[in-house]
């Protein structure tokens, strides 16, 4: 199980706790410090549309109008923090964010 986010991320961390402590091996992957590749990006984008990118975040409200209206692709390329997290890969299933359904999914 890989788990993309950045360490001072609060539902990474809660994603991450919960998952160790239900057992599970996690790889955390810090997009901050080891950046996703193109193809990376391209299959969270596949898996999540337009959903992949935070557009509540200041990141995301700090981007000028040509980078708001290009792809989400690009959008993650040029800032990975705007990305939606977490972002967790569980063999074949994908999950954006974490909530109760998601938690249930990971650990049950």
């Amino acid at each position: 199980m890989i788990l993309y986010g950045i360490s001072t991320c609060d539902a990474c961390k809660k994603a991450l706790k919960t998952l160790e402590r239900a057992g599970k091996e996690v790889a955390f992957r810090d997009i901050r410090a080891n950046p996703l590749t193109q193809a990376e990006v391209d299959r969270i984008v596949h898996e999540f549309g337009d959903q992949a990118v935070n557009k509540q975040s200041t990141t995301y409200r700090s981007f000028n109008d040509f980078l708001k209206a290009s792809d989400p692709e690009a959008q993650i390329m040029a800032q990975p923090t705007v990305m939606k997290r977490p972002v967790i890969q569980d063999g074949d299933r994908w999950f954006l964010g974490w909530d109760s359904a998601t938690e249930a999914a990971l650990t049950s």
